[in-house]
């Protein structure tokens, strides 16, 4: 099993940093490999809706990391994705660079699993937290449960460790990742992918 992990802070040592090492710690206890991805850090520009991508596989723009992590995507079993809180959304560089990559990537997403962590230090979370689990439905990826919504608390990295019940969100959102890899990994083994019914887009214009 392997976790691709998107930082979408632009602090790579942040909060969401933290949250992640704790999250690789049960990982690696159950034998899970991660890779984790910095992009909140990088400059990436939003879709401009070229639909470039539907001919070649890929995003038309080749001077960032978009491309270069749908091999990435494609060979994850689950993916979390971090960001912090900036005016109860998440990071505008996270969003640009997920709407790109979910959108040009033609890697099957179906039935690998899905999961946000946000920070915060006081409010905003739940709608940032919202926000990027939508991603994860509408490309066929369940999204992975936890003993409460998956956020942390703090204006420093060393803040997180003090929020107990955040640290405690997160491990417990990493062994049910894991559980939920393995099953779905077994399931698809003994029964099959579900079969994908036909696609019909349908845009309410007569």
């Amino acid at each position: 099993m392997k976790v691709l992990m998107i930082n979408g802070s632009p602090n790579p040592k942040g909060c969401i940093a933290t949250a992640f090492s704790i999250a690789a710690e049960e990982f690696a206890a159950a034998g899970v490999e991660c890779e984790r991805v910095d992009v909140g850090n990088k400059d990436i520009r939003g879709c401009i809706a070229c639909g470039r991508c539907r001919e070649l596989g890929k995003c038309v723009f080749k001077n960032d990391i978009v491309n270069e992590c749908a091999a990435k995507l494609d060979e994850a079993d689950g993916i979390i994705v971090g960001s912090p809180v900036y005016y109860g959304n998440p990071n505008g560089t996270v969003l640009s660079f997920m709407q790109r990559l979910f959108y040009s990537s033609s890697v099957d997403l179906r039935m690998k699993v899905g999961a946000s962590i946000v920070s915060c230090r006081r409010g905003g979370n739940s709608a940032t937290f919202e926000s990027l689990n939508q991603f994860f439905g509408i490309s066929g990826m369940p999204t992975v449960p936890s003993t409460y919504w998956n956020d942390v608390h703090g204006y420093t990295a060393d803040d997180v460790y003090a929020d107990e019940e955040g640290v405690q969100t997160v491990r417990n959102l990493a062994r049910n990742m894991t559980f939920m890899m393995r099953s779905i990994a077994d399931g698809a083994s003994a029964y099959g992918v579900p079969e994908r019914n036909k696609v019909t887009f349908t845009n309410f214009i007569r």
